[in-house]
C-alpha cells in the first residue's frame, strides 16, 4: 500500500513516537510510506534526527505549525492537496489536532476531484482536544470542527478505549469507524536492565542519593502536566521520608516557575531536574529511580505509564482518559484528579515497602509487554487498512 502519515510537528512527545514507529514498522513490512510534517519548535526537543536513514521518506512543510495561523493553515491545506495529488496514496493517515483537521480536510478534496473512494482517510486521536480544563466555548469550537472532520474520515484510531468513548459521546462519527491501537513502544529499550554502574552513573550526575527512593515524573514541564501536585505532596512526604527525592525529566515553559514553588516549600535539595533527555535516555532514567508518578490533567493514555511498568516499576496516576486502562491495584496506584491527599497516601505506602514496590512493577511488567509492542499495534493498525482497501475496491467494482 502507499501511505502518507501527517503530523503537525515532531517534537518529543508520545504521538510523535507513536508515528515514528508506525512508519517505521510499514516500511519494513514493503510498504510505500511518506511522512509529512511541520518544523520541529518548541522547548520540547524534537525527534525529526529520527527521520534519517530510514525506509519512508519524510516531507516537511514549513508553514505547519501548532499556532492557529489562517493564512499560513491555508497555504499548507493547499501545499498538501498538491503533494497528496502527486503521491497518489491508498491511505491517508493523520495526527494530531491542526494535521488532523487540514491533513483530512486536504484527503477528501481528491475524493471530491476524482470522484473515487481512494485515498482511504484514518486519522488517530492521541488525545482530545477538548478537555474539563478548558473553556467550554474553545471546547464547543473544537468539537464542532472534530464532529466536521469525522464525516471526512474512513476510520478513527484511539490509542486507548476511552479515546473512543468520549468521542462518541461528543458526535463524533459512529461506533463502526472506531478501533482502538495502544501506542507501541520500542521495548527492548526499557526491558534492557542497566547495570548497577550505569545506574550509579546516572544517580551521581544528577546529584541523587545512593540510598534514596527516587520518585521519578516525565513530562513537559507546562501547563495541566501536575507537577504542582508532586510538588505539594512533597512538603509532607518529605517530612516522614529523609530518603526520598525527586526527579523531574523534562523541559518546557513552566520550569522557572516550577523551580520557585520548589524554593518556596523550601525542598530545593530534594528534587533534581534532568532537563531534555532524549529518548533513548529516557530508559535509564527510569530504571534509576524507584517510583513512577504521573499527575497530567490531560493525555491520551500516557507512554510513559506502560514504559515504566516495562522496566519493572510500579506507577502512581491521576485516573483520567486511559490511565485505568493499564493502572490498577494490582499494577500501582489510580487517583482522583487533583487529589493530593490520595497521592501523599499512595507515594507514602510505596515508599515504606520496597516489597509492594517490586510486586506491583512486576505485574505491570508481565500486563504491558505484548499490549505495547510494536508489532500489535502494527497488525491493529494495517486490518483497519486492509478493510478500507478492500471496501474501496469492492465500491469501484
Amino acid at each position: 500500500m502507499k501511505i502518507v502519515h501527517i503530523i503537525t510537528r515532531l517534537i518529543l512527545g508520545g504521538a510523535q513516537e507513536n508515528t515514528l514507529i508506525t512508519c517505521m514498522e510499514q516500511a519494513k513490512r514493503g510498504h510505500d510510506v511518506t511522512l509529512i510534517t511541520g518544523p520541529a519548535l518548541g522547548p520540547e526537543g524534537g525527534l525529526f534526527k529520527s527521520t534519517k536513514n530510514q525506509a519512508f521518506k519524510t516531507i516537511v512543510i514549513d508553514k505547519m505549525v501548532r499556532e492557529i495561523n489562517p493564512l499560513w493553515d491555508y497555504q499548507v491545506y493547499q501545499q498538501l492537496k498538491i503533494i497528496l495529488a502527486e503521491i497518489d496514496a491508498d491511505i491517508i493517515h493523520t495526527h494530531s489536532a491542526k494535521a488532523g483537521i487540514i491533513g483530512r480536510l486536504a484527503g477528501f478534496s481528491l475524493k471530491q476531484n476524482n470522484g473515487a473512494i481512494k485515498p482511504a482517510i484514518v486519522h488517530t486521536i492521541h488525545g482530545l482536544a477538548f478537555h474539563d480544563y478548558q473553556h467550554p466555548l474553545v471546547n464547543k469550537l473544537y468539537i464542532e470542527i472534530e464532529k466536521y472532520t469525522s464525516k471526512k474520515t474512513d476510520a478513527i484510531i484511539g490509542v486507548a478505549d476511552v479515546m473512543r468513548d468520549k468521542a462518541l459521546a461528543a458526535g463524533m462519527g459512529n461506533a463502526e469507524m472506531y478501533t482502538t491501537a495502544y501506542s507501541a513502544i520500542n521495548e527492548d529499550e526499557f526491558l534492557e536492565i542497566p547495570s548497577e554502574s550505569q545506574i550509579t552513573t546516572f544517580r551521581k550526575k544528577y546529584d541523587l542519593a545512593e540510598n534514596a527512593t527516587v520518585i521519578v515524573c516525565v513530562a513537559r514541564l507546562a501547563e495541566l502536566k501536575g507537577h504542582n501536585y508532586i510538588i505539594e505532596s512533597a512538603e509532607k512526604l518529605a517530612e516522614k521520608h529523609p530518603n526520598l527525592m525527586w526527579l523531574f525529566v523534562g523541559n518546557g515553559s513552566l520550569t522557572a516557575q516550577i523551580k520557585n514553588q520548589i524554593s518556596s516549600a523550601k525542598l530545593t535539595e530534594r528534587f533534581k531536574f534532568t532537563s531534555l533527555l532524549q529518548p533513548e535516555e529516557i530508559p535509564l532514567a527510569i530504571h534509576a529511580s524507584d517510583i513512577l508518578v504521573h499527575c497530567s490533567l490531560r493525555e491520551g493514555l500516557a507512554r510513559v505509564l506502560p514504559q515504566a511498568m516495562l522496566c519493572g516499576k510500579p506507577v502512581v496516576s491521576f485516573d483520567i482518559d486511559g490511565a485505568k486502562e493499564v493502572v490498577n491495584e494490582k499494577t500501582g496506584f489510580l487517583l482522583e484528579p487533583e487529589n493530593v491527599d490520595e497521592l501523599i497516601t499512595a507515594c507514602d505506602k510505596l515508599a515504606e515497602n520496597p516489597t509492594l514496590r517490586e510486586e506491583l512493577g512486576k505485574n505491570g511488567k508481565e500486563m504491558v509487554t505484548k499490549m505495547f509492542a510494536p508489532k500489535t499495534m502494527a497488525d491493529t493498525i494495517e486490518q483497519v487498512y486492509s478493510n478500507l482497501v478492500n471496501e474501496s475496491g469492492e465500491k469501484n467494482e
